[in-house]
C-alpha cells in the first residue's frame, strides 16, 4: 500500500513539474524573453526590498526611472546583475545577495515596466550587438545606420527613438509582423511590360516612388501602373535561428542606443 502511495505522490510531483515546466515555456514566446515566472519573482522582491527606496514605480532616486528603463551607471541586464549584487559604494544602494533565479526576476521585472502582464525582453551589450549587425547579422547589406550601409531596407539610426525593445525584438523574430504600411515590399506591372519591385517610399493621387533591390529610385506615373501589389511577407529573413538567445539581446541593445545623429 505505501509503494502505491509512493508511486501515486511521485507521479503527481512529476506531472506539477510539467505543468510548471509548460506555463513557463508558453509564457516564453520567443528565445531573448523574460517568463511570466520571473515577473511574478521580480515583483516579489521588489516591493519586498528595492520600493522603499526607488519607490513603487521606480522613479523616487534622482536621475533614474526603473520602470522607463533610465540608469546612471547600467545598460545591460548583466550592469543591472553587478550593481544588484554588488552595490555602489559611497550611494544608498547596498548589495544584494540574491539567488539567480531571484536575480534573474528581480531585472525581468524592471524590463517588464513594473507591468506583470508586459513582455520583457532580456537587454545584453550594445558593443557586441554592433559587431553582430556589422558582421553575422548582415544588416547593413539592406539596412542603412548613420552613413554606414545600404538604403535598400528603412534606415536604422534613430530607431532607438522609433521603437521600444519588445518592438525591435518582435521585428528580428517575425519580420512581417512589425512592417509598417509604407515599408510594405510593391510589386509594380507596368503596362508597357516591366515589372519593378521594391521598397515603397512615398505614394500621392498622381505617382509612386520606390527603390528596388539595386538601390535604383523609380517614380512612376500611376497612369503607366497596370497593377500595383502590396506584399504582406517582408523581405527580411527571421533571426529566430540565425542568433541565439545572447546575440539578440546584443542586438536589441545596440539598436536601441541608435536615436539619430
Amino acid at each position: 500500500m505505501l509503494y502505491w502511495v509512493g508511486r501515486l505522490a511521485g507521479s503527481a510531483l512529476l506531472l506539477l513539474v510539467f505543468v510548471a515546466g509548460a506555463r513557463a515555456q508558453l509564457a516564453q514566446d520567443h528565445p531573448g524573453q523574460y517568463t511570466q515566472a520571473d515577473i511574478d519573482i521580480g515583483a516579489r522582491l521588489y516591493n519586498a526590498q528595492c520600493a522603499q527606496c526607488h519607490g513603487p514605480n521606480g522613479d523616487q532616486v534622482s536621475g533614474v526611472d526603473l520602470r522607463r528603463g533610465q540608469f546612471r551607471r547600467a545598460s545591460s541586464d548583466e550592469d543591472l546583475a553587478r550593481i544588484i549584487a554588488s552595490g555602489i559604494p559611497g550611494t544608498g544602494m547596498p548589495p544584494f545577495a540574491l539567488q539567480p533565479p531571484e536575480m534573474t526576476g528581480v531585472i525581468a521585472f524592471i524590463r517588464a515596466g513594473f507591468d506583470p502582464a508586459a513582455r520583457p525582453i532580456r537587454i545584453g551589450t550594445a558593443s557586441r550587438g554592433e559587431a553582430i549587425v556589422d558582421g553575422k547579422g548582415g544588416c547593413l547589406t539592406c539596412h542603412r545606420i548613420n552613413g554606414r550601409g545600404s538604403r535598400v531596407a528603412p534606415d536604422l539610426s534613430d530607431i532607438g527613438l522609433a521603437r521600444a525593445a519588445d518592438a525591435i525584438h518582435r521585428t528580428l523574430i517575425e519580420p512581417s509582423s512589425g512592417m509598417m504600411p509604407i515599408n510594405r515590399p510593391v510589386r509594380i506591372m507596368m503596362k508597357d511590360g516591366r515589372t519593378i519591385s521594391g521598397r515603397r517610399l512615398n505614394e500621392d493621387t498622381l505617382t509612386v516612388q520606390l527603390i528596388d533591390d539595386k538601390e535604383q529610385l523609380h517614380s512612376l506615373a500611376k497612369s503607366d501602373i497596370r497593377t500595383l501589389t502590396v506584399e504582406t511577407k517582408s523581405t527580411m529573413p527571421s533571426y529566430a535561428t540565425r542568433l541565439t538567445a545572447d546575440e539578440l539581446s546584443d542586438v536589441i541593445a545596440y539598436l536601441l542606443t541608435l536615436k539619430g545623429m
